[in-house]
């Protein structure tokens, strides 16, 4: 998952050696924490294989060439071609295949596979930082037993303050991220090496032979090995999803000078270890370091996944605001945690849902060897919806199929190979990401179909702003001075909080402005093409404020940069006015009725459009109506449109 950083044009200010430094700790947090669990899983796990030179080499090997094929060639090499002006992430790679062309269907389903696989993310973010904060503290238990009872406590009280200090936000402590995880890496090559020298003979396992060995040697109970293999590309997707945060470049440099050399040796150390201590497969980890460096090593691998696990926070976060842009979330609270840095943002209801399943997850499995049996699952189900979004745009940009689809075809077959051996893992806690991640689609899913209906219902309900600025050359309302904003979803309409100004005031400003805030299927709108003004006549004009699904609206800063000849009233003395919506759920709208209530409940604790689109909050005015979720006119907009002044004046004829 991706956290947020300077947006993607702030990146290139910065040397890229700083965003090196810095990626190390975004990016390859969690991929980097594997060494802690993942080779102990595919010996020691659910489904671990016998303790063997042959199996030791065959797995080995397995893990060598998944990194390859995983994470280097289909990752670095071909989905990081895709961005989405810069930006990278799942959202970001469905926002370009959305208007593919195509049929209705064709759309949908693929729109539900970008979905899904964001919301499975979520997912991931839970197991995260449980599986590897609990991992390494377990570091412990290698010392002596004594420590095994605090295990647990220690574990959630590491994830209970990592959560409790998102809100101060991490631009401070962001610093040191990327030293500490350098260190990290250096001393997991170190460990490999002086693992290495052991048995030099491990480095045969490099070789693809082994793999098809071990498959031969093993059958099914081989295939089923891939799930706990597949842990050491657990993580490799944030290299995509963070791409806009540090460029491609400074990306590929961590990987193959820094990552990528770093885990492989260490894994090959630890392999070395077994072929000589088979027992260590308990925890080949920590048995590979000499004793006096144990408890050090164990501090280490605790910053280590306590950087992984904020990784993953923070990226929850930047989701979170993309889907909530997009419109596939209610709005929501976000906090910015600095002023300095635009991407450093605060969402509160998520960090405290994160972390009571985190913490949920950790006394529920207790030890990170259950854990991982249900890890793996999410993330291999979201590679495998990026390689089938990645082929549609890789078709969308001009490749032959003659190249896209053996490229396709190969990836898609490993990627399902890692699927179907992690199924295996449903029924062993699996089935918690997937759920979460099916409840997380049915809300973003019933979001959008409800904004959708509610769309319809205002559209069909509205009087055409052109017939009513037509109507006021033919009859005289009074003015009172003075600017009246208001914020509409449709700018063809006349606002309904218009109406009812004129229905209970009846009066009429000397300008009114139409305040529409779009949001593009882009990262970023540049400065220039922010504000467009269209005037309507009659002391009426339209505004429209575009953003990207990347950047937080904020429209009165927006205002007060036009330039004041364009825009011709302040906006910081403008009343601004909304509608204020009840709605009702009737069952006639072709959701389900539970589906209908749910969206209600999303709308009824939304956070207010003033506070989320940062308009001041004393200039701010509120008029209710009460709204039939239904698509169609309600009796609500029909009364509203008979029982105006103004219309009764015949404005709409």
């Amino acid at each position: 998952m991706t956290t947020p950083q300077p947006r993607a044009e702030a990146r290139h200010q910065s040397p890229l050696q700083l965003l090196a430094l810095g990626a190390l700790g975004v990016v390859y947090g969690d991929i980097g924490t594997s060494p802690l669990y993942a080779l102990r899983e595919c010996f020691f796990g659910g489904h671990g294989v016998a303790v063997d030179p042959a199996n030791v080499l065959g797995v080995l090997s397995l893990v060598f060439w998944s990194l390859v094929i995983v994470v280097t060639l289909k990752y670095h090499v071909y989905v990081i071609k895709f961005d989405n002006h810069g930006e990278g992430g799942i959202l970001a790679l469905m926002a370009l295949v959305h208007p593919a062309r195509g049929g209705g269907r064709r759309r949908g389903l693929l729109l539900a596979l970008g979905l899904f696989g964001a919301a499975l993310l979520y997912g991931d973010g839970m197991i995260t930082p449980a599986i590897s904060v609990l991992s390494a503290v377990e570091g412990l238990e290698v010392a002596t037993t004594l420590f095994s009872p605090y295990v647990v406590p220690l574990t959630v009280a590491i994830l209970v303050a990592l959560f409790v200090i998102q809100r101060r936000g991490t631009s401070r402590i962001g610093n040191i991220f990327g030293p500490i995880m350098l260190l990290w890496f250096a001393t997991l090559a170190t460990l490999g090496i002086l693992g290495i020298l052991r048995d030099p003979s491990v480095l045969t396992a490099l070789h693809p032979a082994h793999a098809v060995r071990f498959f031969l040697a093993n059958g099914w109970h081989g295939f089923l090995v891939l799930g706990a293999v597949f842990l050491v590309a657990t993580g490799g997707e944030a290299l995509y999803a963070d791409l806009g945060h540090f460029g491609e470049r400074a990306i590929q440099i961590d990987w193959f000078l820094v990552v990528a050399p770093a885990l492989m040796l260490n894994y090959l150390g630890q392999g070395a270890l077994l072929l000589h201590d088979p027992a260590a497969a308990a925890n080949p980890f920590y048995r590979l370091a000499p004793s006096w460096a144990l408890y050090p090593l164990v501090l280490l691998a605790t910053a280590a996944t306590v950087i992984a696990s904020q990784a993953i926070i923070s990226g929850a976060f930047s989701l979170t605001r993309q889907a909530v842009q997009l419109r596939y979330l209610p709005r929501l609270n976000i906090v910015h945690t600095s002023s300095g840095e635009i991407g450093q943002i605060y969402i509160p209801a998520v960090n405290w849902a994160l972390m009571v399943a985190t913490v949920a997850l950790v006394l529920g499995f207790r030890a990170s060897t259950n854990l991982a049996a249900a890890y793996g699952i999410a993330v291999t189900t979201t590679m495998v919806i990026t390689t089938i979004l990645a082929g549609v745009v890789a078709r969308q940009r001009g490749w032959s199929l003659a190249l896209l689809l053996p490229v396709t075809v190969a990836f898609l077959g490993v990627d399902l190979a890692f699927y179907f051996a992690n199924m295996a893992k449903v029924a062993h806690g699996g089935w918690v990401p997937l759920l979460v991640a099916l409840a997380i689609l049915v809300l973003m899913r019933t979001w959008k179909r409800g904004l959708d209906l509610l769309s319809q219902t205002l559209q069909k309900g509205a009087l055409p702003i052109a017939n009513f600025v037509a109507g006021l050359r033919q009859h005289a309302l009074h003015r009172v001075r003075g600017t009246a904003a208001f914020l509409v979803s449709e700018p063809d309409g006349t606002p309904s909080a218009l109406l009812h100004n004129l229905k209970h005031n009846q009066v009429l400003h000397d300008r009114n402005v139409l305040l529409t805030v779009r949001t593009e299927e882009i990262p970023h709108v540049a400065e220039a093409d922010r504000l467009a003004v269209e005037p309507l006549g009659d002391g009426f004009m339209r505004i429209t404020v575009r953003y990207g699904f990347m950047q937080d609206p904020n429209v009165l800063a927006a205002l007060l940069a036009a330039d004041p000849r364009v825009l011709g009233f302040d906006p910081r003395q403008a009343t601004y006015f909304f509608s204020r919506n009840t709605l009702l759920a009737t069952g006639r709208s072709g959701m389900a009725r539970w589906r209908e209530k749910l969206f209600v409940l999303l709308a009824r604790n939304a956070t207010r459009p003033s506070e989320f689109f940062q308009l001041p909050p004393n200039r701010i005015v509120e008029l209710g109506q009460r709204l039939e979720l239904s698509g169609e006119v309600s009796p609500a907009l029909r009364r509203l449109r008979t029982t105006s002044p103004a219309l009764q004046l015949d404005l709409g004829a």
